[in-house]
């Protein structure tokens, strides 16, 4: 299987920790690729030439990272990364949406800042982002009981997004009224498969 990433995409990452975590990771080439340059290989395999993309042994491509990853978590023998019944079922796809959307939601800051001319980006449109990114992290503090003790795809999500916040720099000191959400994101960070897919300084 071949992985077109982006170490700059935190939806990338989300997939490579889910790699070391399941033991797959051997069984993936990752190839690095910038959707913003439309490259061929990638548009090919996927029209909306995003990352990450997974190209399967037969030709097939799967993309948008919820779907990569419930693909590969059908590929090992291992414990699921996301539990097939139960209350922690939708438990695990509620953190992983909640997460997916405060990477979402930091994406467009980047891009209003980094992207659009300076003329003519939209502060209000930054603040609403930056209040849905404030408001998604202090439910995530009040309920970081939920997370402990948990190594899936919720857990791997969530720690990925607030990865992605400390690399970008976009919601300022996030930890100061989060005690309990920055201890285990501390702890969690440890894990080798954060240290191993961190992104470059």
């Amino acid at each position: 299987m071949l992985l077109r990433h982006s170490h700059a995409s935190p939806y990338s990452r989300k997939i490579t920790v889910l790699l070391h975590e399941t033991g797959l990771i051997d069984d993936v080439r990752l190839e690095d690729a910038d959707g913003w340059d439309e490259p061929d290989a990638l548009v090919r395999e996927n029209p909306l030439s995003t990352v990450p993309t997974l190209t399967l042994h037969d030709g097939r491509a799967l993309f948008d990272s919820a779907v990569i990853c419930e693909y590969l978590d059908r590929q090992h023998a291992g414990r699921a990364m996301i539990p097939k019944t139960g209350e922690l079922h939708c438990q695990v796809l509620l953190d992983q949406a909640l997460a997916d959307g405060i990477m979402g939601c930091a994406e467009l800051i980047a891009m209003e800042r980094e992207k659009r001319p300076e003329a003519l980006r939209w502060d209000e449109w930054v603040a609403l982002k930056q209040r849905a990114i404030e408001r998604s992290l202090d439910r995530l503090e009040q309920n970081t009981e939920a997370l402990t003790d948990r190594v899936d795809l919720g857990t791997i999500s969530v720690a990925v997004a607030l990865g992605y916040l400390d690399s970008r720099n976009l919601v300022g000191d996030w930890r100061g009224s989060r005690p309990a959400l920055a201890s285990w994101f501390a702890e969690y960070s440890q894990r080798p498969s954060m240290t191993a897919t961190a992104p470059p300084a």
